[in-house]
């Protein structure tokens, strides 16, 4: 039974660990206990305090396994934190698709790309064919290399040292 105890005590300090940024003292730990009417479960408190407001509490129930207890506020905090973070990462593999494809007017190809965006009804979108074609409907947006005309026997290196 003791060593079940420290085991538990271990994993929640790891959890804890990773959860706060400042140590926590004390961590509050629930165990969920069954009682006599079917319906009706008990909190029994393990470790820390009742009046404990740092979260997450961290609960046990019948068969061991660990869950999280928190306030609405923090969830909704995380759940805003998640989508910011996942359109970061989205607007990050649209610029690199862009500069991919060598934009004459970086913020030019970004607007046209966002309205794609807002048109489509796709949830997942392929932001390299997309940009292609962007580049293929509005080719002045783009530099072409095509363009670029250097006398037989010149090379960029020659030319831009001048």
């Amino acid at each position: 039974m003791e060593f079940k105890r420290k085991k538990e005590f271990k994993m929640i300090e790891k959890i804890s660990k990773g959860l706060s940024v400042s140590k926590q003292k004390e961590q509050t730990v629930l165990e969920i206990v069954p009682s006599e009417a079917e319906e009706t479960k008990l909190l029994r408190l393990k470790n820390g305090s009742w009046d404990n407001a740092k979260e997450p509490w961290l609960v046990y129930d019948e068969n061991q396994k660990l869950h999280a207890l928190l306030s609405i506020d923090t969830l909704s905090k995380m759940i805003e934190h998640f989508k910011k973070a996942e359109q970061e990462a989205l607007f990050l593999k649209l610029e690199k698709s862009i500069l991919q494809q060598l934009p004459l007017d970086f913020q030019d190809v970004w607007a046209v790309a966002t309205e794609e965006i807002k048109k489509s009804k796709k949830s997942e979108i392929d932001f390299d064919k997309l940009v292609k074609k962007i580049k293929k409907d509005h080719p002045n947006l783009f530099l072409d290399l095509k363009d670029l005309y250097l006398p037989e026997g010149a090379s960029i290196i020659n030319a831009t040292t001048r």
